[in-house]
């Protein structure tokens, strides 16, 4: 009878660690799906400010390319100017140094 007793409580407290080892089981895949799920988020978050980042690139990248294009018809426009400033002042020199008749 005292074999059938310890039979009964041994059953019991394995029961016991069968359970709270479910439990832990269970916390600790819970515990792992939000740790999941949070770093998703975080990776979704890092994606779109990637994104963004390769926009702005873009746009910025347009935007010199515009501006080269506008310092270089500025460099045309300048060398024109000099060179009709240059004609225009050897021509008013020549008139100036010429005989009046």
């Amino acid at each position: 009878m005292c074999y059938h007793h310890e039979e009964e409580w041994s059953e019991d407290e394995n029961r016991g660690t069968q359970s709270r080892r479910r439990r832990l089981a269970i916390a600790n895949a819970a515990r792992s799906a939000a740790l999941v799920e949070n770093l998703r988020g975080r990776l979704a978050e890092t994606e779109a400010r990637l994104a963004r980042a390769r926009a702005r690139e873009a746009e910025l990248s347009r935007q010199l390319h515009e501006m080269k294009r506008f310092v270089s018809v500025m460099e045309i426009l300048e060398a024109y100017l000099n060179r009709r400033f240059a004609e225009q002042r050897d021509l008013v020199s020549r008139l100036l140094s010429s005989p009046v008749p």
